[in-house]
């Protein structure tokens, strides 16, 4: 037999009963498209969160008061001693810190004449915008402290200058940030947000300011900002040698860039593990199907059998079609999915634009793999059942 004559005659078997085919062919259809759906959104979402950390660098330290330690009693103990200014000033010190940023954030009313505003207040030392990577559209960043006082300058948002000002200068002028009056030297160039928090939307003040601001003894956290010629495990090694013979114990907590990843991946592993598994089970469902339309197909065939035997075909001819039949429903159902996949993903981007989405071509060709194998696998035990029928005892059942 010419293979041209066995896909014909394959082909011919799924078509001529084309609701059937289609119903069978769904079950991986879904299967299909919610895997490839949800990679696309588990990996959108993962170069989401990368983008957003990358646009701050990748070597950063964070540096947060607290650290909460099991005593022997087996209870918990939770050290509250602040983490001060002069902590930072100490790490800035360290050899390969390129900056050290003391931060406190809250919020209140910004005011400038009439307009009045609730927004974030970030209060940063004077190298927040180089350690941050971020950029001025007007005047200049707050300055080092003189005398050991910050003078009373703000840096506003992109958004926040727009809101107050319009389209004016504001360089010069005098607003109120919390009660207190502040003098605008600088505007932040566009941002945007990062993982939901809208850093144009922020007055940015002086850390020891910000500490008379909202009465606090300590910084929120500090972010050390380290250059090429050191590891963040050597670095953090070092800042808790430096704060612990300031502080006398370990009373802080590290946290590095790397750390952060590798929680999200872990995340991200445990996302992939429940989408293979909802993916799975509708897979599953489809491999069902096949097998079930597989065997009442060769049950409805005997005699088509027991004639390509009796003419000539051998048992391993009768094999490969029926594979191939459950190949090709198969093999279609995975082209059904990954269209009903680019569907759903239109709709999805209509309805909300802002939701990350990241097609990898890799997965879509696997998933037309993976359906190919289940077709094979799902047709195994029907097209072997076919390929052992006796030509003479097929041909007698007809």
């Amino acid at each position: 037999m010419r293979w041209q004559d066995g896909l014909r005659l394959t082909s011919s078997a799924l078509t001529c009963r084309p609701l059937r085919s289609l119903l069978t062919l769904l079950g991986v259809a879904i299967g299909i498209a919610a895997v490839a759906l949800l990679t696309a959104i588990g990996e959108g979402v993962r170069g989401y969160v990368l983008e957003n950390f990358s646009q701050f660098g990748t070597r950063i330290i964070t540096v947060r008061p607290g650290k909460t330690q099991t005593s022997g009693l087996g209870g918990l103990l939770g050290s509250v001693r602040p983490l001060t200014i002069s902590d930072t000033d100490a790490l800035r010190r360290l050899p390969h810190v390129e900056a050290a940023v003391p931060i406190i954030q809250g919020s209140g009313n910004i005011q400038f004449g009439q307009l009045s505003r609730r927004s974030d207040i970030l209060g940063g030392g004077h190298q927040m915008a180089q350690a941050w990577r971020m950029q001025l559209s007007l005047g200049e960043f707050l300055p080092p402290a003189r005398d050991g006082r910050s003078p009373p300058y703000v840096v506003l948002g992109h958004q926040l200058r727009t809101e107050l000002f319009g389209a004016r200068n504001p360089l010069g002028e005098l607003i109120r940030v919390g009660g207190v009056r502040f003098r605008v030297i600088g505007v932040m160039a566009e941002k945007g947000q990062l993982l939901g928090f809208n850093l144009d939307d922020v007055a940015y003040i002086p850390v020891d300011w910000a500490q008379s601001l909202f009465n606090r003894t300590g910084v929120v956290k500090a972010h050390v900002v380290f250059g090429a010629g050191t590891t963040s495990r050597a670095l953090s090694r070092q800042i808790r040698e430096v704060l612990g013979e300031r502080h006398g114990v370990e009373d802080f907590s590290l946290t590095t860039q790397d750390d952060m990843l590798r929680s999200f991946n872990r995340v991200l592993g445990t996302l992939s593990l429940a989408i293979g598994a909802l993916g799975g089970i509708s897979l599953l469902v489809g491999a069902v199907g096949i097998l079930t339309i597989m065997t009442t197909t060769v049950g409805e065939r005997t005699a088509e059998i027991g004639l390509l035997r009796a003419i000539g075909a051998s048992p391993r001819q009768v094999l490969g079609l029926f594979l191939a039949e459950a190949t090709l429903l198969s093999l279609a159902g995975g082209l059904l999915g990954l269209l009903l996949m680019g569907l759903l993903l239109g709709l999805l981007h209509l309805a909300m634009p802002s939701l990350p989405l990241a097609l990898q071509p890799l997965f879509l060709l696997l998933a037309l793999l993976l359906a190919a194998v289940l077709g094979i696998l799902a047709g195994l035990a029907p097209a072997v059942r076919a390929a052992r029928l006796h030509p003479v005892a097929a041909l007698r059942i007809e």
